[in-house]
């Protein structure tokens, strides 16, 4: 069996990297495989592909912040001969915005996988949830090592127990009996050593044992306190050695500077499990419980070291039932006690080491390998079964419930407010057109399939907007700031039409003939215009305006309006179209789904079958060119899509989903072929995670969504344009299945939406 190990790797000074070599080695033995069947993933913290000197097991370097090495080692593996992957998590290891850049590594691996966590947090941010949420759902199995880290996952993160494994911190396989080189250092000599170990920073508690020195020394004057380790280096980038200064400054204040050691490096297995050995009390200070996994207190137990520690949530369990004593955090007199028992009495010492020693051959690593090789070879097996594939199936059991609360949070007695600042409001930025447009029609699409009565209260504010907007020749202001103050004297191609969509929309929907009358007059009055138009998605928002005013007005000098702009949108498909490129410009750009969108909508209208031609050709090409196994990849608009050129992946717009889910829904309506309706449910699963990030843009503790995906993670404003696409196509998909499946799903998704 071959495996990738996807890790820090050595001559890396990191702890993932010294395990995850030590677990290569322990998994090989149990195979009894060559260590060339197997390789390394290595994850590099610059640039420099030559920053380290790695072995041959490494066949492939990982820069942390380049997304696109992600992608390329997952292509990697899947080319490979390899079995299974295993996976070193920790937060800070992986790039982007809380290591989100992992994610869709994982997400494209076709190959078993386990992870291994060594971190699990009690309180996790709201992006680190989700990053362990995704991480559980695309792993074959979880491993911990710690029980406090299997009740965490279960009850914090909501991850299937079946899916997680415990298997403890892997320990070397200590030999007994050699002469040890370190018991002849001078500074250990005659000396009776406590001892420290790891990467230096504040959170290490050092300063705790310092404080405790001077009344050990008094008791056991030939005590000497010895400090290994370098400083953390991101701590050493933004602080330097102030840290250990500080430490430093504290034993000479206290008079033990004598007392103390500090090796400065980060030193060997080798040597560090001979220190171990050399060391009467090993002593881990920690200032908080917030540790789940520690390796260092796995390697003094396994050494059979006399280890006292702060009860942080890994201490408590491996010091439990006397193999250790625990003392209280920053409690340097309890520490001091403790030290100075164990000291004057060798039957207590020696009784505790025996203790962790013998727990401590339980963690040897030939053991823990042999575990994971089990584990292994289960998922091996299990992926080897032939699977038969299963019929698209919409499972509504994933869709929240729909709830207006977030859009109401963000609506005043003027409109509906333009951006947030994570899920709240933000005032600054003042209103804009194409929002309340947008808002006024996922309103009349909540009445409708709601009766909600937060919906029905919302019209008259949206409409009341839309009027103060316009100007006295029709068109419409698009910006407007909270002291309700005009910022621009007249919006573009793109607010006119939106702004029209949501009226024509209001005319045929109204929930009472008061508010169709008063926006039949807006809409009237706004129809002098369209004959300035010279953008295609304003001509394209227009068109679906004009559609949904005519679906319920005859009205020949509309619907002649109406063929003028889409035969502008056929002249500029004609120009551009070549013959793998199928699109109304040389580029893709914003908004693009709304183009065959506009189309559709007016072949539902006329009945004109070029139209139909024409739109469902688009629709095809922009399909294939916004699909990526299975999930929607809208192009982005940090450099858009040139014909002949790259794709630009980021940023992704709310906007940009909402469009296509009403494309394929349109489409839908008048082929009435399913395909179009798994289409557009997979393209709404963008909201909800199937995007190149693996995250969900839709915020179940808000019930706002998101504002993006960037480069480097994801846009948690929550503002007007995003929220109101998330809704527009959550009510789109729920009307979707209600005609098609014949079932309302909109029953069983309300929520609190009523007053």
């Amino acid at each position: 069996m071959k495996i990738a190990y996807i890790s820090t790797n050595m001559p890396r000074s990191c702890g993932l990297a010294t395990f995850n070599a030590n677990l290569k080695s322990a998994i090989e033995l149990n195979l009894s495989s060559k260590p060339k069947d197997s390789f390394v993933i290595a994850i590099n913290d610059s640039e420099n592909l030559d920053q380290y000197k790695y072995g041959d097991d490494v066949k492939y370097i990982i820069r942390q912040q380049d997304q696109k090495d992600y992608i390329r080692a997952a292509k990697f593996i899947n080319t490979s001969t390899v079995d299974a992957c295993i996976l070193q998590h920790e937060f800070g290891i992986y790039g982007g915005d809380s290591g989100t850049y992992i994610l869709p590594l994982l997400f494209n691996i076709n190959k078993p996988l386990i992870t291994i966590l060594h971190t699990v947090l009690k309180e996790p941010s709201y992006l680190q949830k989700l990053i362990i949420k995704e991480i559980a759902r695309q792993s074959s199995k979880i491993v911990v090592m710690a029980q406090k880290a299997v009740t965490f996952l279960i009850d914090v993160y909501q991850i299937d127990a079946n899916k997680i494994a415990l298997i403890e911190h892997g320990v070397p396989d200590y030999q007994t009996g050699f002469v040890n080189p370190v018991k002849e250092m001078s500074f250990f000599k005659n000396k009776r050593a406590l001892l420290t170990f790891g990467l230096l920073s504040k959170n290490k508690g050092i300063e705790t044992v310092i404080k405790a020195l001077p009344a050990i020394v008094a008791q056991h004057p030939d005590v000497v306190y010895i400090i290994i380790g370098s400083t953390h280096p991101h701590v050493k980038k933004l602080q330097g050695e102030e840290y250990r200064e500080s430490l430093k400054i504290l034993a000479k204040k206290l008079d033990v500077t004598k007392n103390i050691i500090f090796i400065n490096n980060f030193i060997g297995e080798d040597e560090l499990v001979n220190y171990l050995s050399a060391a009467e009390i090993y002593i881990t200070p920690y200032l908080t419980e917030a540790q789940i996994t520690s390796g260092t207190l796995s390697y003094a137990i396994g050494a059979g070291a006399a280890v006292v520690s702060t009860p942080y949530w890994h201490a408590q369990e491996l010091l439990a039932d006397n193999r250790g004593k625990l003392f209280d955090f920053g409690d340097d007199e309890q520490l001091a006690e403790i030290v100075n028992h164990l000291l004057s009495d060798d039957k207590a010492l020696k009784t505790i080491r025996d203790k962790a020693f013998k727990y401590g051959l339980n963690l040897r690593y030939p053991k823990i390998g042999k575990l994971y090789t089990n584990l292994l070879k289960e998922l091996v097996t299990e992926n080897n079964i032939v699977k038969v594939p299963k019929e698209f199936h919409i499972d509504t059991e994933i869709l929240p419930n729909f709830t207006l609360e977030h859009v109401k949070r963000l609506t005043d007695d003027t409109g509906i407010i333009q951006h947030a600042r994570y899920g709240i409001p933000n005032l600054k930025e003042g209103y804009c057109m194409d929002d309340n447009a947008r808002a006024l029609i996922m309103a009349l699409m909540a009445y409708d399939q709601f009766k909600s009565e937060d919906a029905l209260r919302l019209l008259p504010i949206y409409l009341s907007f839309i009027q103060y907007m316009q100007c006295e020749d029709g068109n419409f202001r698009n910006f407007l700031s909270f002291k309700r103050e005009y910022l621009d004297e007249e919006g573009t191609d793109d607010s006119y039409g939106r702004t029209l969509w949501a009226l024509g929309f209001m005319v045929g929907n109204a929930p009472n003939s008061s508010y169709g009358e008063f926006a039949k007059d807006l809409f009237y009055n706004a129809l002098p215009q369209i004959d300035k138009l010279t953008h295609l998605r304003g001509y394209a928002n227009t068109i679906i305006g004009l559609c949904y005013y005519l679906k319920q007005q005859n009205d020949e000098s509309l619907r002649m309006k109406l063929d003028e702009l889409c035969e502008k949108l056929l002249a500029s498909y004609q120009k551009n179209k070549t013959h793998n490129w199928f699109w109304f410009e040389d580029k893709l750009t914003y908004d693009n789904a709304i183009l065959p969108l506009a189309l559709l909508k007016a072949y539902e209208i006329t009945n004109n079958y070029i139209y139909k031609i024409i739109g469902l050709e688009s629709l095809d090409f922009l399909d294939r060119e916004t699909t990526d196994k299975g999930h929607y990849n809208p192009i982005g608009n940090e450099a858009w899509f040139h014909y002949s050129k790259e794709k630009s992946i980021y940023d992704q717009q709310a906007i940009e989903t909402m469009a296509a889910v009403l494309m394929y829904f349109q489409a839908y309506t008048i082929t009435s072929e399913t395909l179009y309706i798994k289409k557009m449910f997979q393209t709404y699963l963008w909201f909800l995670g199937e995007n190149t990030l693996r995250i969900p843009l839709y915020d179940h503790e808000t019930n706002g969504c998101c504002d993006g995906l960037t480069p480097v993670g994801l846009n948690r404003n929550q503002g007007a344009e995003s929220t109101l696409a998330f809704y527009v196509s959550h009510l789109t998909v729920l009307k979707a299945f209600e005609k098609e499946y014949q079932f309302d799903v909109a029953e069983e998704k309300m929520a609190t939406h009523k007053a």
